[in-house]
């Protein structure tokens, strides 16, 4: 017993420090996609939205087959694979000059990332008991919090170069992070022995109550992804620099350290799952209806202030309620059947965003895309709430084994 304790205590630790690596590398990059190519270039935006909507379509639209080849085959693999694709995306996009070598630096990306994180995911539902997940969740987001602004800054940095070095820092991170799973990374598998990969994809498929969980939350992903769109650009252009995309994520960096943690624990002892996603969910809807309504750079990190606290509060929450429905049989493709969500939500952010800024421009509507956007998030917290007032709240008490 003691020898099984101690190696879940090793592997949460080991998950702890690949995602500082994974979360590093990632935000140094994807942040300044759309400063380098709207901001600095002059691409139209619903372009660049798109090779970034198809960067999420690969990589969560094709999570559910990435997480049955880690459920037949186990976590290592995987993981290792899908960093390497990862890092050979990043060095196509060190040499991006037009369209087309940015959609195949995307989806070289979104290839690697459906390869490692349904692995991750399952690893991190294996190795925690249900009673501790929401404060691991809750960990792993203020970490990410952390290395989300260090990425942003260093990017940032780095791009008053040149940006081909931030893509090939990138590139860097991912190669390193490639090379400690090859190392360290024990063989673990995260499924039931026997499980092949087509009964796995089978297992959630067939899970009615988590597919429609599955596809209510793409409407909160079309929000979320904005902070990789939407916000950086308008951030850039109230402020006038290019430095503002890095204050942003220090912002999102000290409410993370700050307040993340004593949310998630708090909430998790006075409020359930869907509350708390709910209530995060409102929060950031509410803080896109604000954004029209800033008047300087003060009052529109406050608006971004607020969709980061609604974020800390309904991630954990979702993490956890998706955590739940995991079969032991089938633990990776759940994970990965739960990225559906974001690859539609992703797609529809992204281009859509992109969309609603060229149309706000030509229009002068400044406010349109953000009307549009917490249009969406009103429509998604009605939908989840009937969910989980009919046959989903039923669920809520169930605990994966």
């Amino acid at each position: 017993m003691q020898g099984a304790q101690r190696a879940r205590k090793l592997g949460k630790r080991f998950i702890v420090m690949d995602n500082v690596l994974v979360v590093l590398g990632f935000y140094l990059v994807f942040p300044m996609i759309a400063v380098r190519f709207v901001d600095q270039l002059g691409w139209a935006a619903a372009a660049v939205g798109m090779a970034l909507g198809v960067r999420q379509v690969a990589q969560q639209g094709l999570a559910l087959v990435g997480g049955s080849l880690s459920d037949r085959f186990g976590t290592r693999p995987m993981v290792v694979a899908g960093m390497l694709l990862r890092a050979a995306g990043f060095a196509v996009l060190a040499y991006a000059h037009n369209p087309l070598l940015l959609m195949v630096s995307c989806v070289l990306s979104g290839l690697g990332g459906s390869l490692f994180e349904p692995a991750r995911g399952a690893l991190a539902v294996k190795l925690t008991r249900p009673a501790e997940r929401n404060s691991f969740y809750a960990l792993m987001l203020t970490l990410e919090g952390a290395c989300s602004v260090l990425g942003a800054l260093l990017g940032t940095w780095l791009l008053s170069f040149d940006f081909y070095w931030v893509a090939m820092s990138g590139c860097a991170v991912f190669v390193l992070a490639a090379l400690l799973n090859a190392l360290l990374l024990p063989a673990y598998r995260v499924a039931a022995p026997g499980t092949g990969a087509l009964a796995a994809l089978r297992t959630p498929l067939s899970d009615k109550p988590y597919l429609a969980l599955v596809f209510a939350l793409s409407g909160y992903y079309v929000l979320n992804v904005q902070l990789m769109m939407l916000l950086p650009v308008l951030v850039t252009k109230v402020a006038g620099t290019q430095q503002a995309v890095a204050w942003m994520y220090s912002m999102d960096a000290a409410l993370s350290v700050l307040l993340l943690y004593p949310l998630a624990r708090l909430g998790a002892r006075y409020l359930t799952e869907p509350v708390r996603l709910l209530g995060g969910l409102g929060m950031m809807t509410a803080a896109l209806a604000l954004v029209p309504l800033a008047a300087g750079v003060p009052s529109l990190f406050a608006a971004v202030a607020l969709f980061y606290v609604g974020l800390m509060v309904a991630e954990p929450a979702r993490e956890t309620l998706v955590a739940r429905y995991a079969r032991a049989s089938a633990r990776a493709s759940y994970m990965g059947l739960g990225r559906i969500g974001l690859a539609l939500g992703g797609l529809l952010g992204y281009v859509a965003g992109g969309w609603l800024s060229d149309s706000s421009r030509a229009l002068q509507a400044p406010a349109l895309p953000w009307l549009v956007l917490s249009g969406i998030g009103a429509v998604t917290w009605l939908v989840l709430a009937r969910q989980f007032r009919g046959q989903f709240a039923l669920r809520t008490g169930a605990v994966a084994a």
